[in-house]
C-alpha cells in the first residue's frame, strides 16, 4: 500500500487520482499509524519550503517520516515534497529540511550569470501525438 502524506500542503486529489489511473492502491492520510503501515510513502508539496516544513513539524509527521526512513521504508518526494527531503532550503529565508538527502535547495539565480533570464518553472500543457502513449 502507498500512503500519500496529508500535512496540509499538496495536490492530494490529483495525486491519488494518478495512482488510481495506473492501478496502484494509494491512501491519503495524515495519521502516523497509517503512514507506519505503508509499504511506500509519497510526500507531496505545493507552496513555500519554510511553510511546508513548519506544517510537517506541527503535525509531528516530520518525526514519523524520519523514523520510517531510518527503518528503510521507501519515501518519494514530489515537487516541494522532494525539496523537503534535503538538509536545507533557502526559499524566503533559511529553513531546515528533513535531512534525508545530503545537500541544499538554493535559488537558481545564485548559480547562473546575471545576464541570463531565469527559466520558466510552472504549469504548461503537454500534448502527445496519437493516442498510443502509455501516459
Amino acid at each position: 500500500m502507498v500512503v500519500i502524506v496529508d500535512y496540509g500542503v499538496g495536490n492530494l486529489f490529483s495525486l491519488a487520482s494518478s495512482f488510481k489511473a495506473i492501478g496502484v492502491e494509494a491512501i491519503v492520510s495524515g495519521e502516523k499509524e497509517v503512514i507506519e503501515k505503508a509499504d511506500k510513502i509519497v510526500l507531496p508539496g505545493v507552496g513555500a519550503f519554510g511553510d511546508a516544513r513548519k506544517k510537517l513539524a506541527q503535525s509531528g509527521l516530520d518525526e514519523t517520516l524520519l523514523a520510517q526512513a531510518k527503518d528503510g521504508k521507501m519515501i518519494m518526494g514530489i515537487c516541494l515534497g522532494m525539496q523537503l527531503l534535503f538538509e536545507k532550503g533557502f526559499e524566503y529565508g533559511e529553513h531546515e529540511g528533513l535531512g534525508l538527502i545530503k545537500g541544499e535547495v538554493r535559488p537558481i539565480s545564485e548559480v547562473i550569470p546575471a545576464d541570463l533570464k531565469i527559466p520558466h518553472i510552472g504549469w504548461n500543457a503537454l500534448h502527445f501525438k496519437g493516442n498510443k502513449h502509455p501516459l
